[in-house]
């Protein structure tokens, strides 16, 4: 709902506008700032807050927030402040206990709530939230501190799933936070220089694995994790929620997972809707975000609520998706609420540069212009809250990759040298170097299925989230950037987090634990929340209320996936409340049509960022290499669709931010 940044150490109050400046779109309401001496240079702490007022419009709601309260100890209103972003949706009964409890309330924000329950329980609040945040507190009180707490320390958490973002560095004069890296940037401090091992994953995975960023010694806080600032250090980070896979399964049979998803569907749906502003939602027509409208129809059915999608132009894209606009019909004339159809033409590719801006990191992914465009029309309707049905994939089983893990049971089978021979054919195949028709998609997919067919356990598992091969990333770069990623291993990052899940051997679990830790947080979240927030709009995601996403992970895998349907539990939960079309729909991507537009629309965009000037002047890739790619892509000979795409969005990044002098 907000925007937030803030520093611990020996910086002058004067950054602190400069920072909100860089992230005022975030919030357009009101802003406001907080600063404490400490003992030294060094405890010092500043807070800066953009507001998009969502609960509570009074001003008594303002940030950065403070209080005084004698059940929390604090009897000035500068030793307990905070930055809050984002909804706690359990802050009425949180409230309730707390003024039990004998704590005083100066307004009806949930933000406040944060304040009482820090004083309150200590560290141990963060077990107790269900709702979306990124915040951070400064405890400069004298006596009452938590255990683990000293005078003047700042501690900064994120939400269990990372639905908002949060970041962090640490320089020679402190510690830096801010709810996007362009804050960060307006600080002298902080090198505008590349990471080049998270460059390497941007061609592999379309994003970094956190904690790493494209930008040098800029940090995510990981979700569920959460830091403590000292004396101008990152004193401890510490991880206090994890997804519980691998634990005893909560569910005994199919018939109480259905009931249970239903239950929980309701009851999260019933929490995200309250807002003291209009709220809207994304229909696309899928199973996903028409659940979460026909939840809300039932939770609140006097309640209006306006729902949108997106409509392409007629055009011979129908390979490449399947039109969401008729299906979004059918679903809202079934659900009785009003649909806005937002019908869109290939430029709006046109809007691909801004969309990296304000993506902070070089994700390639057309989707976002999507989730921007939906958003900017709500906000014209004067709606700045917005539910989505991301995380059901995630949680429920419902992408490609896990069909294709099912499938392997086919072919698992077969000796090792047998397997190595078709993973070095689907390889060249993906490489360019046979002439196969990559443009066919049953063609495409079998070679990326089939690419990794040597590799072993959690390694073949990863290998499904990369959109090209090892062989042609490599390719690319440049000697010197070639050089500094000789020894990477770009499986680590997944495989360091499957670690902390030792005892979920199910493969469809372990990969679900992936999606929703990397693919879900790294990626569609991250973009879900810029693109919404880039125009004032908040986007909530029912499926991902933290009671939901416990229930889901001790759901057997079996009932998740089904005979090759995924999402098989979670189709039984809500077929009672969907159109028939909606459920026997298959799987489409929030997209556009890229692979076409690369050839016809995007082909100036193309050749201008991946010029032989513009790469050569880089100095990451090799020209040659591109060029080659750029033609075999054309030739139709690779699918180097999203390889170009990567190449492109790193280009514009590297224009927006290397390229840029730090004081803008």
């Amino acid at each position: 709902m907000c925007g937030i940044a803030g520093f611990q150490g020996d910086f002058d109050r004067a950054i602190l506008p400069s920072m909100a400046f860089a992230i005022r779109h975030r919030g357009p309401d009101s802003d406001g700032e907080f600063f404490a001496t400490g003992s030294s240079p060094l405890t010092s702490a500043g807070f800066a807050f953009k507001r998009l007022a969502i609960i509570d419009l009074s001003s008594s709601a303002r940030q950065p927030m403070t209080v005084e309260c004698d059940a929390c100890g604090a009897h000035s209103l500068s030793q307990l402040a905070l930055v809050f972003n984002g909804e706690i949706y359990n802050f009425r009964e949180l409230r309730s206990s707390l003024a039990a409890q004998g704590h005083r309330f100066h307004s009806a924000s949930d933000s406040e709530v944060l304040l009482h329950l820090y004083a309150q329980h200590g560290l141990d609040m963060l077990g107790r939230l269900n709702g979306i945040f990124a915040f951070a507190i400064r405890d400069g009180r004298e006596r009452g501190r938590p255990s683990g707490v000293e005078h003047g320390d700042v501690i900064v958490a994120r939400d269990q799933v990372g639905v908002k973002p949060l970041y962090y560095t640490a320089v020679s004069r402190g510690v830096l936070f801010a709810s996007e890296i362009k804050a960060l940037l307006t600080v002298s401090d902080v090198e505008r220089a590349v990471d080049p091992v998270a460059l390497h994953s941007h061609l592999a995975y379309l994003w970094s694995p956190a904690p790493r960023t494209i930008v040098k010694n800029v940090l995510k806080l990981e979700p569920g994790c959460a830091l403590i600032a000292r004396g101008g250090e990152v004193q401890r980070t510490w991880r206090y929620f994890e997804l519980p896979y691998g634990q005893s399964a909560q569910v005994a049979n199919a018939d109480d997972a259905v009931h249970g998803v239903r239950e929980r569907l309701l009851a999260s749906v019933k929490r995200q809707l309250v807002s003291d502003v209009p709220v809207g939602a994304f229909l696309s027509g899928g199973v996903d975000s028409t659940s979460v409208v026909a939840a809300a129809r039932k939770a609140a059915p006097d309640m209006p609520l306006r729902c949108y999608c997106i409509g392409f132009a007629p055009g011979p894209d129908a390979h490449e998706g399947e039109r969401d606009l008729p299906h979004a019909e059918r679903a809202a004339k079934h659900l009785g609420v009003d649909l806005v159809p937002i019908e869109v033409q290939p430029d709006i590719i046109d809007r691909l540069p801004y969309v990296v801006e304000m993506l902070d990191e070089p994700q390639a992914d057309p989707a976002p212009i999507n989730a921007l465009i939906i958003a900017e029309h709500a906000r014209r309707d004067g709606i700045k809250v917005l539910l989505s049905g991301a995380g059901g994939d995630d949680l429920f089983s419902g992408y490609r990759r896990h069909a294709a893990l099912d499938a392997e049971r086919l072919w698992s089978w077969l000796p090792g040298p047998a397997r190595g021979l078709i993973a070095r054919a689907a390889r060249h195949a993906a490489s360019g170097d046979w002439p196969v028709p990559m443009h066919v998609d049953a063609v495409r997919r079998a070679a990326k299925m089939f690419s990794y067919a040597d590799s072993e356990g959690d390694r073949r598992l990863i290998s499904y989230f990369w959109w090209s091969s090892e062989q042609m990333r490599r390719a690319l770069y440049a000697p010197d950037l070639a050089e500094s990623l000789s020894t990477v291993d770009t499986a680590r990052p997944l495989l360091d987090s499957l670690e902390r899940i030792p005892a979920e051997h199910s493969p469809l679990n372990r990969m679900l634990f992936l999606e929703t830790k990397h693919f879900l947080a790294d990626h569609n979240l991250n973009y879900t929340d810029r693109m919404g927030m880039a125009v004032g709009v908040e986007i909530r995601v029912p499926l991902l209320d933290i009671e939901m996403v416990q229930y889901a992970c001790g759901i057997p895998p079996e009932l998740k996936h089904r005979s090759a349907e995924g999402k098989s539990i979670f189709r039984d939960a809500v077929a009672p409340w969907l159109p028939r079309s909606t459920l026997e729909r298959s799987k489409t991507g929030f997209g556009v049509p890229l692979r076409r537009w690369l050839n016809n629309e995007l082909r100036p965009m193309v050749d201008d960022l991946l010029s032989a000037a513009s790469i050569e002047r880089r100095g990451w890739f090799r020209a040659d290499a591109v060029q080659h790619l750029i033609e075999l892509d054309r030739a139709r000979w690779v699918d180097g669709s999203y390889t170009l795409l990567s190449l492109m969005c790193l280009e514009l990044w590297a224009r927006q931010v290397l390229d840029s002098p730090a004081a803008a």
